[in-house]
């Protein structure tokens, strides 16, 4: 009864904005549908369809402007006026009840944290869709910040995303952008990333795993994980303590440069990428501050890593010889590598190609970061990509809505940042690394480990590959006489269709030149 209802509000929610007539006007306005559009008079249509679907989806709860955000980073499937209008969804949620997070902690951790920890904050400082965060004073004096799962989330979440699933396959059976759009994948993209951040042991290990990626990094803070507070519905971490990013008046006000940071912002972000191929996915301004205390004056803290994205070596590979193509103005090897890849059809002309890759590119080289955005030259290349036909990987668009974040971080710090310049020394050191002579001492090194204990056995292993080549094997002679038993078999008996054709065919060719059927006798 609760999905009926649900589903029930979220028919009258879209009929309310509109989203019926956006559908409608894609699908040609059939007759059959002109009742149902007239029925429901009362609606104001005049807003854009981008700014309709915003407020759908925000009247609809977390769950569904948490999916907004994540089609807000999809211009290879999304209208450019959608796109704008999403990416300005934000959580606007009330924080829950203060003992429903204290009962959250107890049915987690054991206990309740009146005695796990000498103080605890009922008030919380933070709240969004999928937790909120109390401070709290561990027993040693260590201040930390306890993140609790709202209550009933993955039921919720289960209800909703079936909601959603339900709505995608009728969409796909009436509207034929919704085929297009490939809604269904978009759906089980989303609730596999919804589920990640469900579970906060995996935000644990993620935090840790960057702490420990960054631990001697000039440039950046990571908060401790205290594993014995933390469970799939609780995490403590050291509380950390920062200007937020988006705040410059206090940055500046603190003697901060802007410019040094924008730089630093940068580099944190390609080593993120392409030394550890794991990366911060959801580097909004609200995880960012900017330490303004000794020790750690100047360094960037950053939190929540509910969401984040791995790239393999190939991935690497690929971004950094394509990145730098860009830089050197090789649009030609830009071509080549996206078929040579198999992301582009091997059918693809280079040439043209290579000219829609220039068109994009061209008009912004050479300018600081407030003359571009960063987010329509992503957008004339995804266009490019469903020209060509080119396969998106779901990895890089999780590595472009990073991106678009580091340009919004770049534009607030310093609106004259070059942003190839800032890159290209640092890509190229990387490169010459990881090709060059270093790069080929490092995979020696890392490959000894693997294959250091095969070296010994090498002689054995080559005398019994010989012996078994030498000694007969009774399974396949076994297998080769069935096949010439087979073939043998089929052979008779094609010649034996083959006569009684030749056979029948005679005696009809007898009866039709000779009168009756005596001549097959006489």
């Amino acid at each position: 009864m609760r999905k009926f209802w649900r589903l029930l509000t979220i028919f009258f929610v879209a009929v309310r904005y509109g989203l019926d007539d956006v559908m409608l006007s894609s699908m040609g306005r059939p007759r059959y549908f002109v009742l149902f559009r007239y029925l429901f008079f009362w609606r104001n249509l005049s807003m854009p369809r981008g700014a309709r679907l915003r407020l759908a989806l925000e009247t609809l709860g977390p769950i569904f402007i948490k999916l907004g955000q994540a089609l807000s980073t999809r211009p290879d499937l999304m209208p450019e006026d959608i796109i704008a209008e999403l990416s300005l969804l934000q959580d606007r949620v009330p924080p829950f009840d203060s003992d429903l997070a204290v009962k959250q902690i107890t049915d987690y951790l054991g206990a309740p944290p009146e005695v796990l920890f000498a103080h605890f904050d009922r008030t919380p400082v933070a709240s969004a869709s999928v937790a909120q965060v109390h401070f709290a004073i561990l027993h040693n004096g260590t201040e930390v910040a306890v993140k609790v799962l709202r209550p009933n989330m993955q039921r919720r979440v289960g209800r909703d995303i079936d909601l959603m699933r339900s709505i995608a396959n009728w969409s796909e059976r009436l509207w034929e952008d919704a085929r297009r759009l490939r809604l269904r994948d978009v759906i089980d993209e989303f609730d596999k990333s919804l589920q990640d951040e469900l579970d906060l042991m995996r935000e644990a290990a993620n935090c840790s795993q960057f702490k420990r990626n960054f631990a001697d990094s000039p440039l950046l803070i990571v908060p401790e994980i205290y594993w014995e507070y933390c469970s799939s519905g609780v995490m403590v971490m050291e509380r950390v303590r920062g200007i937020p990013v988006s705040q410059t008046d206090r940055l500046v006000a603190e003697g901060l440069d802007l410019k040094k940071l924008a730089e630093n912002g940068v580099e944190i972000f390609l080593t993120q990428v392409f030394r550890d191929g794991f990366f911060h996915a959801d580097m909004h301004p609200g995880n960012i501050f900017i330490s303004a205390e000794m020790p750690t004056y100047g360094r960037y803290v950053v939190i929540d890593f509910g969401i984040v994205g791995t790239l393999n070596n190939f991935d690497k590979a690929y971004l950094a010889e394509n990145i730098l193509a860009f830089f050197h103005h090789d649009y030609r090897r830009v071509a080549e590598a996206h078929i040579e890849s198999g992301w582009a059809p091997r059918n693809t002309r280079v040439e043209e190609l290579e000219a829609a890759v220039r068109t994009c590119c061209e008009p912004i080289f050479d300018k600081p970061l407030k003359d571009f955005s960063l987010g329509q030259l992503l957008m004339r290349l995804f266009q490019t990509s469903r020209r060509f036909n080119i396969e998106i990987q779901p990895q890089l668009v999780m590595l472009q809505k990073t991106m678009l974040n580091i340009e919004g971080l770049g534009r607030q710090l310093d609106p004259d940042l070059d942003l190839w310049k800032t890159a290209k020394p640092i890509l190229e050191e990387w490169m010459k690394e990881q090709i060059g002579f270093k790069g080929m001492v490092k995979q020696f090194r890392q490959e000894a480990v693997r294959y250091g204990h095969i070296f010994p056995q090498l002689p054995r292993l080559f005398q019994q590959a010989l012996i078994k080549i030498a000694e007969p094997d009774a399974e396949k002679d076994a297998l080769l006489k069935q096949l010439v038993a087979e073939q043998k078999r089929t052979r008779r008996l094609l010649n034996g269709i083959i006569y009684f054709g030749c056979g029948l065919m005679a005696g009809l060719l007898c009866l039709r030149f000779f009168g009756g059927w005596r001549v097959l006798f006489f």
